[in-house]
C-alpha cells in the first residue's frame, strides 16, 4: 500500500512543478483593435456603404410612401381593376424593399469580413510573436477569463507595443 501512495506522489510531483512553470498570458483584442489605424479605416469604409445604402432604402421609402398615397386617395371608391393593380405595386414595392434591405445588410456583412480579416490575422500574429518571446505558455482572451489560480500577465500592452500602437 505505501509503495502504491509512493509511486502516485512520484508521478504527481513532476506534474505539479510542470504546472506552476506554466506562464499564462491574458489580451485584451479588443482594445488592441480599437487602436489599430487599420480599424479606423476599415470602420470608415463600412459607415460610408452603408450611407450609401441608407440613401437608396431612403428612396425606396419615398417611392413606397408615394404608392400608398396614391392608393389612399381614391380609397374604397376606386375601381376594382385599378385598386388591385395599386395593391399589386404596393406588395412589389415591399418584396423589393425586404429584398434590398437583406442584400445590403449580407453585403455589409461580407465588407466588413473582407476588411477585419487582415487585422484579425495581424494581431494575431502579433499576440503569438509575444507569448513566444515570452515564453508564454497560454494566452487567453480577457474577457473570456472567469478564473485562473496561477499568476496571470497582462501582455495587452506588450502587443500594442509590437504593432506600434
Amino acid at each position: 500500500m505505501i509503495k502504491k501512495i509512493l509511486l502516485a506522489v512520484a508521478f504527481a510531483i513532476p506534474m505539479l512543478v510542470s504546472a506552476q512553470s506554466l506562464k499564462v498570458g491574458v489580451v485584451d483584442t479588443s482594445a488592441i483593435m480599437q487602436g489599430l489605424p487599420d480599424t479606423k479605416a476599415a470602420e470608415t469604409k463600412i459607415a460610408e456603404r452603408s450611407k450609401t445604402y441608407e440613401d437608396e432604402f431612403g428612396k425606396l421609402q419615398a417611392e413606397m410612401q408615394r404608392l400608398y398615397d396614391e392608393y389612399n386617395k381614391d380609397g374604397v371608391n376606386a375601381a376594382p381593376a385599378i385598386r388591385e393593380r395599386r395593391e399589386r405595386e404596393l406588395a412589389q414595392m415591399q418584396q423589393k424593399m425586404e429584398e434590398f434591405h437583406q442584400s445590403a445588410s449580407q453585403d455589409l456583412q461580407k465588407l466588413q469580413q473582407d476588411l477585419m480579416a487582415p487585422i484579425v490575422a495581424k494581431i494575431k500574429q502579433a499576440i503569438e510573436a509575444v507569448g513566444q518571446e515570452g515564453g508564454y505558455g497560454m494566452i487567453q482572451e480577457t474577457q473570456a477569463l472567469i478564473y485562473y489560480a496561477a499568476p496571470v500577465t497582462d501582455i495587452t500592452p506588450m502587443v500594442k507595443s509590437k504593432l506600434g500602437i
